[in-house]
């Protein structure tokens, strides 16, 4: 049997919420039809926010403690929601799935480490996809991993993917005269990501906490574990597909 190309991809509350207010089981769908269509030579991992989203749409919390608190039942709250949408539109199109919550204290122990690796290659070998969310209830400010592009880097390094995909709101990474000038321009291949650090124009997405600067870092997080990335931008429909067949533009970091 051929070895399957293991991917992992990193889904942003921006792209699952179609930049709205609510989560869109839409995108959802078109994720999971994706991963149908290639699940004969790709295997998935996905690294999705999203939590805090799902729990607005149908909560408001009051609350005299601070805005991290409030955020971190918001989470508690909307991630059993979260995972059971994944898992219902999933099951439609024949894909098993399954939960992984991981804390930044997990990939500074070993033994955590080798736990980690040892679980999702068994939920793998089964044909069962991951799908892994920072644990918001206990993370606070100083330990969060920035809307999830930091965690998909660690993680993706850790299992040894063949390729990162970072899904996002942009054709990838703008230059930034083009940016100023309102003409954004996609940055299509990369060698020296050193270079991108002059290109960031910072800005931050309506529901997620990173940014491209944060995509980025997870770049660089990956090319110390030889890992390539893609930024791609998730609100096209069969973004995934389309990158493969380099039917829309989006930044290669190599």
């Amino acid at each position: 049997m051929l070895k399957k190309k293991r991917i992992l991809l990193k889904i942003g509350s921006n792209t699952l919420t179609k930049e709205t207010d609510n989560i869109s089981r839409g995108k959802i769908e078109d994720i999971a039809n994706q991963i149908a269509k290639l699940k004969d030579t790709c295997e998935f991992i996905i690294v999705s926010s999203g939590a805090i989203a799902v729990a607005k749409q149908f909560v408001k919390l009051e609350s005299k403690q601070s805005a991290i608190f409030v955020k971190q039942a918001l989470a508690s709250i909307g991630q059993p929601h979260l995972i059971r949408i994944y898992q219902e539109i999933f099951r439609e199109y024949g894909l098993l799935s399954s939960q992984c919550l991981l804390s930044y204290s997990d990939f500074e122990k070993e033994e955590s480490k080798t736990n980690i690796v040892n679980t999702i290659n068994v939920l793998v070998n089964n044909s069962y996809i991951p799908i892994i969310n920072e644990n918001d209830t206990v993370a606070t400010d100083e330990i969060k991993f920035g809307d999830n592009d930091k965690l998909a880097a660690l993680t993706a390094s850790l299992l040894n993917v063949d390729l990162l995909i970072i899904a996002t709101n942009t054709n990838g990474i703008y230059t930034k005269d083009s940016i100023n000038s309102s003409s954004p321009k996609t940055i299509e291949n990369v060698t020296n990501i050193d270079s991108l650090k002059h290109e960031i124009v910072n800005s931050k997405s309506s529901h997620g906490s990173g940014g491209m600067e944060s995509k980025i870092e997870s770049a660089l997080l990956a090319k110390k574990a030889n890992i390539e990335t893609w930024i791609v931008n998730g609100l096209e429909d069969n973004f995934i597909t389309k990158a493969f067949d380099n039917k829309v533009q989006f930044t290669k970091i190599k």
